[in-house]
């Protein structure tokens, strides 16, 4: 670890990002695969991507205000979210026009897109959405009906988009999937004379985040995915939508012992950081062990156990329970793997007015601070 590294910090291992990037895109060339990334996942990342990947899914009018600074081009964006407001789209549009791809996850998306496509005398591309049940997308009878009067709609439906849910263990179930979905693209070929051009698919592909956890290990369920694809035969154009499978490996979360006590028989270590930086997806009552590193500072060898809690008023703020340590001490360093997806942006950071964490990259062996410690106190004071 940089002894330079001031914590409670992220750093983001660039190489070892496109390193995976890569290896993604080589394992997907025989299928002709597309990668989009869902920015969601860590927007700190989009600029080291934007050669790399073939397209960005974008959620939010902040989202795109972060591509636009970053001049990540029209043509890589495709504009999603549940909760798209006619004035941001209509920006957009202007800015973009049909060099975008625009989701339809609504008949009110639909109407306002085919209003701004009319105003601006083009027809914008879409995909829509098909739900997996929930407040997602549209249900089929309504991808239905828009396939039926394509022809009324200022609109190039390019085809269409789907994502039911992350961490899935079971190839079964994304077998599943693209066999309803192929039968779907079937169907809208012979009923309704539609040729998909574009099929935008989330598996959800788990990841490692804990030891013993049962998951697939390197890209073993990336390559079923692949092969799972070729076998069903589509013969439109396939994007796979990836946020936590690309950036989770190449995250750590960085934090210091500044306290150890014992309360009731348990040993107890404070750290710098919390729950208000670290997230894992799956972690239960913080009794699952994920991935971590201890650095020492001395060399005195005895095990014992530790609970880990954050710097919080609330006893909720404990990162890991019975964390079995070589003899730990305050100044300690505890490395968190694994950190690259989400946990940067789901943290309850107002809370408590704790500073946000600084953020370092590391690329071609250089560590680099890219945002330092931010106040949160600004944001609670009227």
């Amino acid at each position: 670890m940089n002894n330079n590294i001031k914590t409670p910090a992220f750093l983001f291992d660039i190489d070892k990002l496109r390193k995976r990037v890569n290896d993604l895109n080589e394992l997907a060339k025989k299928t002709k695969i597309n990668l989009c990334y869902a920015i969601k996942a860590n927007p700190f990342l989009i600029s080291y991507l934007k050669d790399y990947i073939h397209s960005f899914e974008v959620c939010s009018p902040g989202e795109f205000r972060i591509c636009e600074k970053l001049n990540i081009k029209p043509e890589q964006i495709v504009l999603s979210g549940v909760n798209k407001e006619y004035n941001d789209i209509e920006r957009i549009v202007n800015l973009n026009g049909t060099k975008t791809l625009y989701t339809i996850e609504s008949e009110e998306h639909l109407k306002f897109l085919n209003d701004l496509a009319n105003k601006n005398g083009i027809k914008l591309p879409v995909i829509i959405r098909l739900t997996s049940g929930n407040q997602f997308g549209v249900d089929i009878t309504i991808l239905e009906n828009i396939i039926e009067k394509r022809n009324d709609y200022s609109l190039e439906i390019k085809g269409i988009q789907f994502y039911s849910g992350t961490q899935k263990k079971k190839i079964e179930v994304i077998n599943h999937e693209l066999n309803e979905l192929k039968s779907l693209i079937n169907l809208l070929r012979d009923k309704y004379n539609y040729e998909t051009k574009v099929l935008e698919y989330g598996p959800g592909l788990a990841v490692n985040y804990f030891y013993n956890d049962g998951q697939p290990v390197s890209y073993q369920n990336y390559e079923e995915l692949i092969d799972a694809i070729e076998k069903v035969g589509f013969k439109c154009e396939i994007t796979l939508e990836l946020g936590r499978y690309i950036a989770y490996e190449c995250g750590e979360y960085i934090t210091k012992v500044v306290d150890i006590k014992k309360n009731s028989g348990i040993n107890y270590a404070i750290v710098d950081g919390g729950i208000n930086h670290l997230n894992y997806y799956g972690q239960t009552m913080a009794m699952k062990i994920p991935n971590f590193e201890h650095i020492k500072t001395n060399k005195i060898n005895k095990e014992d156990s530790y609970t880990i809690c954050g710097s919080l008023c609330t006893v909720s703020d404990v990162l890991v329970r019975n964390l079995t340590l070589n003899t730990l001490n305050i100044g300690d360093t505890l490395i968190f793997k694994n950190t690259g997806a989400y946990s940067i942006t789901e943290g309850i950071y107002l809370f408590l007015s704790r500073d946000m964490p600084r953020i370092y990259v590391k690329e071609n062996k250089n560590v680099t601070l890219v945002r330092d410690f931010i106040e949160t106190n600004q944001f609670n004071t009227i």
